[in-house]
């Protein structure tokens, strides 16, 4: 199985982490099914930005991004050419390493 590496994040994920998932899983279902709760509003359907993700290593080894998702990416904060929407970024047979950005568009958040 595919190992993902997570680099550390402050808030969910301070000290990183390596997981294993299933090919075919999404990285933000992998994160969540391993207690690293990152943001995802609109349930994983690709309807908001907080899932944002940089793949650091591994990104061609991932599903193909569909313009549905490089729509959605267009509003994300702190977006780079390795930016993905991880409810939408699904495993193949490789590792891959990501990044959670320090900043996200989640305004339900912001008066917490």
């Amino acid at each position: 199985m595919p190992v993902i590496k997570i680099l550390p994040h402050a808030e969910y994920c301070p000290d990183g982490a390596s997981i294993t998932a299933a090919p075919g899983t999404s990285i933000c279902e992998a994160l969540l099914d391993n207690d690293i709760h990152i943001e995802h509003a609109c349930d994983q359907v690709c309807a908001c930005t907080t899932c944002h993700v940089i793949v650091r290593e591994g990104g061609r080894s991932l599903s193909e991004m569909e313009e549905d998702e490089e729509d959605m990416l267009d509003r994300a904060w702190g977006l780079e050419p390795d930016s993905r929407l991880s409810c939408q970024a699904l495993l193949r047979q490789q590792d891959v390493t990501v990044e959670i950005p320090k900043y996200s568009i989640n305004h339900a958040k912001e008066g917490k």
